[in-house]
């Protein structure tokens, strides 16, 4: 098995696992640009967000046991170019319907990067170092949501909202480059049968029947669902009430992701001595307490900007610490799975982020509570599933390399 060095390695994977960030956060300020160019509404415009989600979801079922048939590179190779075809259709989208469209094959592209980027880590840092790994890689990938939106609302303000896809076919026709010359096939344990529908089920059924596994699988995805009603809500927030300028929220949605690099950070360095059990738990309390810190202040009426931006920052803390922990500790006994174990986290995390956004994309009116509620709620039942599945689970079964 070749691999190219560990620092360009690091850059690349967390190249890929930026594609699903970077093709929800870039153009967040520009969606209400979106809203009035395409002569649509506020439901229609977020749901460019939300079937992104939903095919983001559906196909990281597939690219997993895919990569665990065939490697990690072909199947990364067809699924940036899919992304590449997509995000020119999205550029030249002459109704919403179109951009809708375009939007899902796009996001059935963009799903090979995040799933296959971690599925690597795990193949070449085995189970005990993929979490340190994994928190610096989301450390590094905040960058793509805290730059994002800043020159994604720059590009909306001076060229219009299609710039900010044309910036994502530059980025996804680089990287589909960079795969091509400098990865090398990590995936040690191809399996001949892992591409075949009842060995993709059979697998996710041994998946889910492990206790802790579904605990971190639930961790994961109601930290995430809270983040994207967020991030699907935030534009709506702060350039509709608020009164902010795109560039404005961009800075805004920034100062949030500082909050998510603080938690990877943290994660990154306390892994070893801690232990990632540990560090998501700490994750999911601090998560319970900020989303109640902003439903609070919410349902009593308040409408200022901090009452928003302060505990949405320990919020994106705490969904830093228990993201990357809760993927470690989910592939870590399954070698030979690596890439379903990953594609059933994701697609659970997509999902139910989606479901999160519909939600708040029909019920954001003129209140910052529909937002609150999702994170408090989400946060409330990430710390039920830490208790009830991952503390007091069933023994992980063995996690050898053989």
């Amino acid at each position: 098995m070749n691999t190219v060095p560990s620092l360009p390695l690091a850059i690349l994977v967390t190249a890929l696992v930026a594609l699903g960030p970077l093709s929800t956060d870039f153009y967040l300020p520009a969606l209400p640009s979106i809203t009035s160019g395409l002569a649509t509404d506020v439901a229609h415009a977020q749901l460019t967000l939300s079937v992104f989600l939903f095919g983001f979801a559906i196909g990281q079922l597939v690219y997993g046991p895919l990569s665990d048939r065939y490697g990690r590179r072909p199947v990364l190779l067809f699924g940036v170019a899919v992304y590449v075809v997509a995000s020119v259709a999205c550029v030249f989208a002459a109704s919403i319907e179109a951009l809708i469209a375009a939007r899902f094959l796009q996001a059935l592209g963009a799903c090979a990067g995040p799933v296959l980027g971690r599925a690597v880590v795990r193949d070449i840092y085995g189970p005990h170092d993929s979490a340190r790994m994994l928190s610096y890689v989301g450390t590094a990938m905040a960058l793509a949501p805290l730059v994002g939106p800043v020159l994604g609302g720059w590009l909306a303000v001076w060229s219009g909202w299609r710039a900010t896809f044309a910036f994502l076919v530059v980025y996804s026709a680089l990287l589909l480059l960079a795969i091509a010359h400098l990865l090398r096939e990590t995936n040690p344990h191809l399996n001949s049968q892992a591409g075949r529908p009842a060995e993709m089920w059979a697998n996710f059924a041994l998946l889910l029947k492990n206790s802790r596994y579904r605990g971190v699988l639930l961790c994961n995805a109601l930290a995430y669902s809270g983040l994207f009603a967020f991030i699907s809500g935030s534009p709506f927030v702060f350039i509709g009430m608020f009164g902010f300028t795109p560039q404005q929220m961009g800075f805004a949605f920034g100062v949030i992701v500082s909050g998510y690099m603080t938690g990877t950070t943290l994660s990154g360095r306390l892994s070893r001595r801690l232990g990632a059990e540990r560090l998501m738990g700490y994750g999911v309390v601090l998560g319970v307490a900020a989303g109640l810190s902003m439903l609070g202040p919410a349902l009593a009426g308040a409408r200022d900007p901090i009452a928003v931006m302060l505990p949405m920052w320990f919020s994106a803390c705490s969904i830093g610490l228990v993201m990357p922990n809760a993927a470690a500790i989910g592939m870590a006994p399954y070698p030979h799975m690596a890439g379903s174990a990953a594609s059933l986290m994701g697609c659970s995390q997509m999902g139910l982020a989606a479901l999160a956004g519909v939600f708040v994309g029909h019920t954001l009116t003129d209140s910052v509570v529909p937002m609150a509620l999702v994170i408090a709620v989400g946060a409330l039942l990430a710390l039920a599933s830490h208790v009830v599945w991952v503390k007091s689970g069933e023994p992980e079964p063995c996690a050898s390399e053989a």
